[in-house]
């Protein structure tokens, strides 16, 4: 029975693929009506009502509507752990064999496997969010600019802070670029309003983990931290933020409204902004594996308007910095740029590139201590 099982799975895939493979290759145009799009979620956006899985779906739901896709068009598989590879190979095995033509699959830890399965099977678009690897047929990234919206709510929590200890709880330690990039930004931002604050970070090793993103919080809170941001998938920090009776920024989507007597403000992604400009590439025909990584004036990053918390004058200094950064002027990461263990990155008159940003940045900024 089993080795009828696989035999029909493998038949499945083996006829997605042949359906594909005869009538498309990822460059050329294909009609909207034929179009299958699959997104891989690391939890269940369904069941949530903020966050990272949530946020994308939103951006996924966004696309179909512009782009008038039908709700059969679109194939999610959910809960996919990025800690198992071959739970992954699976999952992205499906959707092929379901048909996909685009494959967005929205965590870190789905790299390889994108990677792997881009050169198995050449007739589908792998899209990995948040990653650094692509091929010149049809395997691409994207991520965005986000250090500079974190720079931005840095500044609220700066003006914020009575303790001058400020909490971030962090999915993965300093070794990995995009979570170190957006600390060091925020770190700046506090600097550049609020030169005695402090940023105490706490890692929990994971993208996903509602319980340990909650004892991290806790922890800050207790070390004294009168404000709490993150880098991790849940409202949960901020719900402990405003249980302590103390303040929050937020992450991914616009948690005032988990936490409204804690949020101060929330770093947010507009997903949807990069996956209609792909799907409507696909279908032009214009599309390419050029990776995406657009900013605050994209729109793919922003920062919520503030909540009747903020600071006196805040809106008006984080006004100020977006202006700066949307022009041009100020790329947050410019100059010398002093480590807290003593060394220097960057030089006066130079700004850090953005693949350093990304890639390289495995340091935190003077005014970060690790828990």
């Amino acid at each position: 029975m089993k080795n009828l099982l696989f035999l029909f799975g493998l038949c499945l895939i083996l006829a997605g693929c042949a359906r594909n493979e005869a009538q498309w290759r990822p460059g050329q145009p294909l009609a909207r009506e034929k179009l299958v799009v699959a997104v891989i979620h690391i939890s269940d956006p369904l069941n949530e009502s903020s966050g990272y899985a949530f946020e994308h779906d939103r951006g996924i739901q966004g696309m179909l509507e512009k782009i008038g896709l039908k709700d059969e068009q679109i194939i999610r598989k959910i809960n996919v752990s990025d800690a198992n590879p071959m739970v992954v190979e699976n999952a992205l095995r499906d959707c092929i064999a379901l048909g996909a033509h685009i494959i967005f699959a929205t965590s870190y830890g789905y790299m390889e496997t994108c990677e792997k399965l881009a050169e198995e099977f050449p007739h589908v678009i792998f899209a990995h969010a948040t990653g650094s690897r692509y091929n010149d047929t049809n395997f691409t990234n994207y991520f965005g600019r986000v250090y500079q919206a974190r720079y931005l709510s840095g500044i609220a929590a700066g003006l914020k802070t009575e303790s001058n200890m400020i909490g971030y709880v962090a999915a993965m330690d300093k070794s990995n670029s995009e979570v170190s990039g957006g600390i060091n930004a925020f770190a700046l931002g506090v600097e550049s309003v609020n030169p005695g604050a402090v940023i105490h970070v706490r890692v929990t090793h994971s993208w996903f983990d509602p319980p340990g993103e909650t004892n991290a919080a806790r922890e800050l809170l207790a070390l004294g931290c009168d404000v709490i941001t993150q880098h991790c998938d849940t409202p949960n920090p901020q719900l402990e933020a405003e249980r302590a009776r103390k303040w929050s920024i937020g992450y991914n989507s616009d948690m005032s409204r988990e936490a409204p007597g804690a949020v101060i403000g929330s770093v947010v992604w507009n997903w949807g902004e990069y996956y209609t400009w792909l799907v409507q590439s696909v279908i032009n025909g214009s599309f390419t594996t050029a990776p995406y990584f657009g900013g605050l004036r994209e729109g793919i990053v922003d920062f919520t308007p503030l909540s009747a918390l903020a600071a006196p004058d805040t809106a008006e200094a984080v006004a100020a910095a977006r202006m700066r950064i949307e022009s041009g002027a100020f790329n947050v990461f410019d100059g010398a740029l002093e480590t807290n263990d003593g060394r220097i990155i960057g030089e006066p008159g130079t700004t850090l590139p953005d693949a350093l940003i990304t890639g390289g940045m495995d340091w935190y900024y003077r005014n970060v201590r690790e828990r």
